[in-house]
């Protein structure tokens, strides 16, 4: 059945190594599609194969370009609509436009509902993602969204090395919850930093709360952009008594300065997943990426046949 019509797994340009690895953990096929650019930079998109009656997994991020990535995606959704698919998923590993959930300020956009309504309009029926910035974006749609959690994952793999005698880190209050569900899981204590932010991408911490002396220090986040937020968090640390800082993270977005941020030796590691693609330039001896496939997989199976998705965690 895999192999017929009823369920076929797609990708858009931005993330095509991962999808080829879901399609080899599910066993499925990857579905053909062609996406090129006319001369003025217009998107077109032709689906090489049938997909009447089909259920269609489009795995497609928002990732270095988040604009382009968005609009492929919309315009793939459509496609495959006007094409008869039965159901259409949106894989989105990394949701864009997320940390824009909210106004702030007056006279702001609440970006991350546009983005919403700009998928269902276009035809998804339901949405697969990772670690959305702001838990509150899943009530921003009226279809279904399965929403996974990457802490799993690294969790696995902080568990597989030793970590004792450390303490888990969030590098914010909003990262509390996810630093919480870590340390859980490692059985170590916890501590938080008290940062304001005064504008976008700008960090300033304030201080510290629980004890770092003496102990490895495993921060986490949802995302590392610029990286200026984690790196002032890991010297702050290091000047309370920490031994020795790893950074982890889901969505290793590393724009502008971050690369030459992580190479700081006031980081021993940096543990991310491939929820977004790293190009060669950013490929760094301590940058330790760990795959996404598997969970994803499994919960498209999972999806595919009516089953619980909560139960992966």
């Amino acid at each position: 059945m895999w192999q017929g019509k009823r369920m076929k797994i797609f990708s858009g340009t931005a993330h095509a190594e991962l999808a080829r690895e879901i399609c080899e953990y599910t066993g499925v096929t990857l579905g053909n599609a062609t996406v090129t650019r006319f001369s003025n930079g217009e998107i077109q998109v032709v689906i090489d194969e049938s997909v009447r009656g089909a259920d269609i997994f489009l795995v497609q991020p928002m990732a270095a370009k988040v604009n382009e990535d968005l609009m492929e995606l919309l315009i793939m959704i459509d496609a495959f609509r006007r094409a008869s698919a039965r159901q259409i998923t949106a894989v989105i590993p990394h949701y864009g436009y997320a940390r824009q959930d909210r106004k702030a300020r007056g006279r702001e956009p609440i970006s991350a509902r546009l983005v919403a309504d700009l998928l269902t309009v276009a035809g998804a029926t339901r949405i697969l993602s990772m670690d959305l910035h702001a838990p509150q974006i899943q009530g921003f749609f009226d279809i279904p969204l399965d929403h996974l959690r990457g802490v799993p994952i690294l969790a696995e793999y902080f568990l597989e090395n030793d970590c004792r005698d450390a303490v888990v880190v969030a590098p914010d209050l909003g990262g509390v919850t996810r630093a919480r569900d870590l340390a859980h899981r490692l059985h170590l204590p916890l501590a938080i930093i008290d940062k304001r932010r005064p504008a976008p991408n700008v960090s300033e911490v304030m201080h510290v709360i629980g004890s770092v002396e003496g102990k490895k220090v495993i921060m986490i986040d949802d995302m590392i952009d610029t990286g200026g937020t984690i790196l002032q968090g890991a010297k702050t640390l290091l000047e309370k008594g920490a031994k020795e800082v790893c950074v982890s993270c889901t969505h290793a977005i590393l724009s502008g300065p971050a690369i030459e941020r992580l190479k700081s030796p006031v980081f021993k590691e940096v543990i991310v997943t491939n929820t977004i693609p790293l190009c060669e330039e950013k490929r760094l001896d301590k940058i330790k990426v760990l795959s996404v496939a598997p969970i994803f997989g499994e919960a498209i199976v999972r999806i595919f046949e009516n089953l619980s998705v909560s139960k992966l965690f």
